[in-house]
């Protein structure tokens, strides 16, 4: 238990970078990826079924989806950053990139209107689900 206690320890003390890297250190050493569970985990916070809303019930949480990143990338890379704060440069340029991606989940229809007008003011071109 010592020793458990000691890790923690060690990985509290760690900068960001120092972080990043030890991340991408274990996925390279055991051929996982952190990403993989956020995805796994999307469907069961509603993923089709909320997309698929019942007759007669309104839409509450709505998805902004990236489509094309245009031709001012870094503008909207910036925007995305401001909107995905726990993106980093790379992960918000991959994102912008990888083109469609969902840029951000399960928000309220103003929030997906306010960022969707972001992105387009940007240069991106952006949709709503």
């Amino acid at each position: 238990m010592a020793d458990l206690a000691k890790i923690v320890e060690d990985l509290s003390a760690l900068t960001v970078l120092e972080a990043a890297e030890l991340s991408k250190l274990l996925e390279e050493k055991w051929g996982v990826s952190a990403a993989a569970p956020v995805a796994m985990a999307m469907p069961a916070g509603g993923g089709a079924a909320a997309d698929a809303a019942p007759a007669g019930e309104e839409q509450t949480e709505f998805t902004v989806v990236l489509t094309d990143g245009g031709d001012k990338k870094i503008n909207v890379i910036k925007e995305v950053r401001g909107v995905r704060s726990d993106l980093g440069l790379k992960e918000a340029k991959d994102l912008v990139e990888g083109a469609p991606q969902n840029v951000v989940e399960n928000v309220s229809k103003q929030q997906a209107e306010e960022i969707k007008k972001k992105l387009e003011e940007a240069g991106a071109k952006v949709t709503i689900k």
